[in-house]
């Protein structure tokens, strides 16, 4: 809010018909926020309210009707837009134009008091064939009776807008530092669980390695093992047990 009051405190008149008209096309700038902007600069003496408000009424007439043209013109194309896409969806797309089909008036009226809803509704109210002149109607209807209403609320509840503006300021400030502080405490959790993990994969590891039998062991268990299979054999048939064990060559002889 204080970077848009800004803008617009700086530009003045211009500024107010830019942020509008963007916002308008569908800039994420909520056109509600441009008009309090507007109204609280001309409370403050900065700008003069016979002209602010309708600059604010010219610029946000000005975006409905150029999307209104581009959906009309160039709308199958516009589609094909990823940015365009994330505001007007297939589905979103359906259910306007079914409605413009069965009331037109009564969807670009309620459209025009919808946030989120305008640039997706009058760019398919292009697309759609909606007579210009019904759009035109409807559209500046809605808007002589949204547009000054709000200005006026805004200009005469200036003080009350801005003591709530800094209390949702001090909020932010608190919700900031709590959420630096749940996010320290995760990394602080996850670390501690990291290391942990990491300390029983090397005790399993050390256990594992332990238990494995050396080189060594696993001859002497094969000879011990040979040694009793000829014992069993000897005592069936009376032959000496020295005499049936195999001789080992090499390293296993010498040892």
């Amino acid at each position: 809010m204080e970077t848009l009051q800004g803008f617009v405190e700086q530009f003045t008149y211009l500024g107010i018909f830019a942020v509008l008209l963007l916002g308008s096309l569908g800039v994420p700038i909520p056109e509600e926020m441009a008009i309090i902007a507007a109204a609280i600069l001309s409370h403050a003496g900065l700008a003069r309210w016979w002209l602010a408000l309708p600059i604010c009424l010219v610029g946000v007439l000005s975006g409905d009707m150029l999307l209104y043209w581009v959906g009309r013109h160039w709308g199958e194309n516009v589609l094909n837009w990823r940015v365009v896409r994330l505001v007007l969806t297939p589905k979103r797309t359906q259910w306007l134009q079914a409605a413009y089909r069965r009331h037109a008036l009564k969807t670009l009226v309620t459209a025009r008091h919808v946030m989120g809803l305008r640039a997706a509704a009058f760019l398919t109210a292009g697309m759609a064939r909606v007579p210009f002149w019904k759009f035109a109607v409807a559209d500046a209807g809605a808007a002589a009776l949204g547009v000054p209403l709000g200005f006026g609320l805004a200009y005469f509840f200036t003080d009350e807008i801005t003591a709530i503006a800094a209390d949702v300021h001090r909020v932010e400030r608190w919700l900031a530092l709590a959420g630096l502080l749940v996010l320290a405490a995760v990394l602080v959790v996850s670390l501690r669980r990291w290391h942990r993990r990491i300390g029983r994969e090397r005790l399993d590891a050390e256990r594992t390695e332990g238990h494995s039998p050396r080189p060594w062991e696993s001859r002497a268990v094969t000879l011990l093992e040979d040694t009793l299979a000829l014992g069993v054999e000897n005592a069936c048939d009376g032959e000496p047990v020295h005499s049936r064990i195999p001789e080992r060559k090499g390293e296993d002889a010498q040892r």
